[in-house]
């Protein structure tokens, strides 16, 4: 059974981290980095059977803005609509309502976010990026 939850005590770090580690957008992040943005983001897991296949965490203040990030699904679990489910779960949860701007970064998967409403920046002349060593 697939189940989507925002429990932070059902969070594998040891499975986050692994899977980060070697994704593109964090190759080689140190398991005490994942465990700090865990800690300080809201966190969802997709569940199999009661193991962790997926991941997402939001970095919000829970009013006005959101960052979607580390956002996968296990290879083995892809091609069963299962990130859609989480994001269906992550973009309709009650403390995510009313937020006046979501935005995240991804290299491939403009597809998979572009039903939610993601698209590109209306105004990226007004957006800024700092990226200290």
């Amino acid at each position: 059974m697939i189940e989507v939850s925002d429990d932070p005590a059902r969070i594998d770090l040891d499975a986050v981290h692994a899977f980060l580690s070697r994704s593109y957008w964090s190759p080689g992040i140190a398991r005490e980095k994942v465990a700090r943005a865990i800690a300080h983001s809201m966190c969802f897991g997709v569940y199999d059977d009661g193991a962790q296949v997926g991941f997402a965490r939001v970095v919000t203040d829970r009013s006005s803005f959101a960052y979607l990030a580390d956002v996968y699904v296990l290879e083995s679990h892809r091609g069963r609509g299962l990130a859609r489910q989480l994001l269906g779960a992550i973009t309709t949860h009650p403390e995510l309502q009313g937020l006046r701007r979501w935005l995240l970064a991804t290299r491939d998967a403009h597809e998979l976010y572009r039903p939610f409403g993601f698209g590109p920046p209306a105004a990226p002349d007004r957006l800024m990026e700092w990226r200290p060593g």
